[in-house]
């Protein structure tokens, strides 16, 4: 971030328009305003290059500075720096303002490049982060669902812990349908039904308003389409990963908590863990380090900094809960101690940076994780009977020999007979 440039363009992108700026070193500039379309983003090209700029800087605004990066980066270097760094260094007023402030720290070379992964792995990301938002979107219809019944008093989530199981599914479809009791009951599996039959009939013959029946239907079909397409979108990022990212797949899964979507997601949100020389580069890059307040002697430490992949550090930290479920294993007995000095919120966080400094280094020296009470016991090793023999220096190699004889054939002499 040293490095002084002669020419420097400054962008501030919006999702209609990109407001450009060129600075020199001695303080001349330019600045135009281009549309957000293919050929306003032609004419922005043609113009950077025209200039002969040495770097062009932007703001990681959303997702629009992507198709400024991918038409530019082949003629100029981009740096696309992170927003929060650059207001804090520019007060920002106007759009021709903050164009200029973004020229000139790009070229005083006072930007921090943010990390930008190849098209491909961008392309992949957005796959796994469409299917992330289509079971959010499930969940938010499941939710509706529940509103609905518990309206009805029809309160089939306190008969089954996960009312969208096979035997919650079939009674809702069955009520919506219209379906008799007996028709219903016998729908559901015989093992769930012995259990609680007298109170899965006691539900199923209370009445439901003719409008609850209509949402009802209008969500499960949506459920069930959503269902389809997470699992399309499923298939293809695992067939992606085992394509390009086997050795890495195998690893995440070997440690606890990790499953196939943890796995993929890990893979998508990071892609190449050697960018990182540490394991605690990864998690400052993730965000869940701790900031950091220093004057003279006086350090204090606050919440985490949430500053990079919202989504990795969401998943690491869902990972932390299902390692500390299990019950022989490191990181619960890492969780429960740090428990009980600061508390399980913050241990959660604690765990899911040691799992993820674990997992850089896992990936970076190729090795699989051991738990260790996956390990197998060790045979113990058998008592070994030696006999000191002293031997003079003055006693010649036959005569060595001749005593070990001798010793051996003590050994191999059965003991005598007890008294």
């Amino acid at each position: 971030m040293t490095t002084n440039y002669q020419v420097a363009a400054g962008l501030d992108v919006h999702k209609r328009f990109i407001q450009a700026t060129i600075l020199w070193i001695n303080e001349t500039k330019k600045q135009r305003q281009f549309p957000r379309t293919h050929e306003g983003l032609l004419g922005l090209k043609d113009w950077i290059i025209e200039h002969k700029c040495d770097v062009v800087a932007c703001e990681s605004t959303s997702d629009f500075w992507v198709c400024i990066y991918d038409i530019l980066i082949s003629h100029v270097l981009v740096i696309v720096g992170n927003a929060h760094d650059i207001k804090v260094m520019a007060h920002k007023k106007t759009d021709k303002i903050d164009a200029e402030k973004i020229a000139l720290l790009a070229l005083k070379g006072m930007i921090a490049p943010s990390r930008v992964m190849p098209r491909y792995h961008r392309d992949f990301r957005k796959l796994v982060r469409l299917r992330h938002f289509l079971v959010g979107k499930r969940t938010d219809i499941k939710n509706r669902i529940h509103s609905i019944l518990d309206g009805e008093l029809f309160q089939l989530s306190l008969i089954f812990s996960d009312m969208f199981g096979v035997s919650g599914q079939r009674i809702m479809e069955g009520i919506q349908r219209g379906s008799s009791v007996e028709q219903i009951l016998q729908s559901i599996p015989p093992w769930v039904l012995a259990k609680k039959e007298n109170e899965l009939r006691a539900l199923i013959e209370q009445n439901v308003s003719p409008n609850a029946m209509i949402q009802l239907g209008h969500c499960l079909r949506v459920v069930r389409q959503l269902d389809e397409e997470i699992e399309m979108l499923t298939d293809e990022a695992l067939t992606y990963v085992l394509q390009k990212y086997p050795r890495e797949y195998t690893i995440l899964k070997s440690v606890p908590g990790i499953g196939n979507i943890a796995a993929i997601t890990l893979i998508a949100e990071i892609g190449n863990f050697r960018d990182f020389i540490s394991g605690n580069k990864l998690a400052s890059w993730i965000g869940i380090v701790p900031k950091v307040y220093q004057s003279a002697n006086h350090i204090v430490k606050c919440s985490i900094t949430k500053r990079g992949s919202r989504i990795a550090r969401w998943i690491m930290t869902e990972v932390a809960h299902a390692a500390i479920r299990q019950r022989k294993n490191v990181f619960r007995e890492w969780y429960e101690e740090k428990k009980a000095v600061i508390g399980s919120g913050k241990a959660i966080i604690a765990v899911a940076r040691k799992m993820t400094t674990i997992i850089w280094h896992l990936i970076v020296n190729d090795e699989e994780f051991i738990n260790k009470y996956n390990e197998p016991e060790q045979p113990k090793s058998k008592k070994v009977h030696t006999i000191h023999i002293p031997v003079s220096k003055n006693y010649t190699v036959e005569q060595v020999l001749a005593l070990v004889a001798d010793a051996i054939n003590f050994l191999n002499k059965s003991d005598p007979d007890p008294i």
